[in-house]
């Protein structure tokens, strides 16, 4: 799970931003939310411009040197800080994978378009497993690596991840804390759905969704999901070999469902795509998942979200959101200049759960 993130110099966050997700309070209900003392589910608000994608972006940056998996293509083109371009953007992760607590920190940095890692350091524990920057060169014994081995990774001048390195040089041990951080990196996912449809991790490359249900005999179970969180009914068409698309039933005409669904039913189709592929993630951000639904529609694929066990957060401005029926003061956070706190810290009330939350937010009680 992931325990801690920090951030500095990227986009926005010309200082350091630190979101910490191991100090849970002692609230009764809903604790569903915690896992092993960590918060498993939370939700992000924040004003426009507050940050809250450049926060979710920033976690998976991760991704784009220790994962082979789907990758923001233009992620780089507006990377640090504009007030601070030539310096490094600076990233720290505590991740807890059973009862081992890792930390992982590096630096990246533009030259010409390019982007380098100079600075990175890994820690199991209380053992510095590897370190490297542009002057020192440390790497844990436990690695075997030859004098020459090391010589030339102290010489590199392409930069690359000490990590990647060690995974692809050196066989490891089944359980060992790098294929543990490279699973956990691996099967990270990003998603929206705003002007366009966007995701980073879990899978390769894109599918047509609707060709994936039809392949995945998952027409029917769409089709209850629908009016299960919507309340809309659809009666789909049984798909034909080689069909690629869903049709819609009206008497004896059938219609393309794209035709005729709305903007949040065709984003509702996307969410349950994501939620059946969801089962092998290990990190789950949604940004502004509802950006087209009625709050009550919100409501309930927040239930879906965060019934299974995975880590996952979502980023919105749905204030309806804001109830212990769904949550708790410790799982809703608040990020506003350059600062993210959970509601219960943002207080000295003593938060309870017959408190109306969004009143209390409404009326600025949780300033930041």
């Amino acid at each position: 799970m992931l325990v801690k993130f920090a951030v500095k110099n990227y986009r926005g966050f010309t200082k350091r931003i630190e979101w910490d997700l191991s100090r849970p309070s002692n609230y009764t209900f809903n604790d569903f939310a915690i896992k092993n003392g960590i918060v498993k589910n939370g939700i992000i608000y924040g004003p426009n411009g507050s940050g809250k994608s450049n926060l979710a972006l920033a976690i998976f940056d991760i991704a784009n040197h220790l994962s082979h998996k789907w990758k923001k293509p233009d992620y780089y083109v507006n990377f640090a800080n504009a007030s601070n371009l030539n310096e490094g953007v600076e990233f720290e992760y505590t991740f807890k994978f059973n009862e081992s607590i890792v930390k992982y920190a590096y630096s990246k940095i533009i030259q010409n378009t390019n982007v380098k890692i100079v600075k990175e350091q890994l820690i199991d524990g209380t053992t510095e497993l590897l370190y490297k920057d542009h002057e020192t060169l440390r790497i844990s014994d436990s690695f075997s690596l030859t004098d020459a081995a090391i010589e030339n990774l102290r010489e590199s001048a392409n930069n690359i991840s000490l990590i990647n390195y060690l995974l692809i040089s050196i066989p490891l041990p089944k359980g060992h804390i790098l294929l543990r951080l490279k699973d956990f990196v691996e099967n990270m996912l990003f998603f929206r759905s705003l002007d366009n449809r966007e995701f980073i991790g879990l899978k390769e490359g894109g599918s047509n969704i609707e060709e994936y249900l039809i392949n995945n005999n998952l027409v029917g179970a769409f089709q209850d999901f629908l009016k299960e969180v919507s309340h809309q009914e659809f009666h789909f068409a049984q798909p034909l070999p080689g069909d690629k698309m869903l049709f819609c039933i009206f008497g004896n005409t059938k219609i393309p469902f794209f035709l005729i669904a709305s903007t949040g039913t065709l984003n509702l189709e996307l969410q349950f795509y994501w939620l059946c592929e969801m089962k092998n993630a290990s990190f789950v951000f949604v940004d502004e998942f509802d950006a087209f639904y009625h709050h009550d529609l919100s409501f309930a694929i927040c239930k879906r979200l965060f019934e299974t066990d995975k880590q996952v957060f979502v980023s919105t401005h749905d204030t309806f959101l804001l109830t212990n029926d769904l949550l708790r003061p410790d799982c809703f956070f608040i990020l506003n200049n350059n600062k993210i706190a959970a509601i219960c810290d943002l207080t000295d009330k003593e938060l309870r759960f017959g408190h109306n939350l969004e009143k209390l937010y409404r009326g600025g009680t949780f300033g930041l």
